[in-house]
């Protein structure tokens, strides 16, 4: 008997997932976000990890394109802040990878 494979849209979802976070610099971003509970501006994200304004915001953009980290416009500033339904889904998302069973969707994830 064949196991059943992971459904090839989920597999695709997970996979950008983990393309977002193969940077040891955007691990560090997204954990720092997730710690801090409040949406910031790039400076202070910068002052915490160290790197180049631009390559902290080419890093922020990538993670605001799998939804990892969302964007609020503050005037003519842009804060960045943790999604919270994706530290819900994400460590699902490596139990499902590992051959745990799948939980609920979670939409705003995707």
């Amino acid at each position: 008997m064949v196991a059943e494979l992971l459904d090839r849209e989920v597999a695709q979802r997970y996979a950008s997932w983990f393309r977002a976070l193969a940077d040891p610099s955007r691990v560090q971003i997204v954990e720092y976000l997730a710690r801090q509970g409040r949406p910031m501006p790039v400076g202070e994200i910068v002052a915490a990890v160290g790197l180049a304004q631009s390559t902290v915001s080419q890093h922020l953009k990538i993670l605001a394109e799998v939804r990892f980290v969302l964007v609020d416009q503050v005037g003519t500033a842009r804060h960045y802040r943790i999604n919270e339904a994706c530290i819900k889904c994400f460590p699902s998302a490596a139990d499902v990878v590992m051959g745990n069973p799948a939980p609920a969707p979670v939409e705003a994830c995707s």
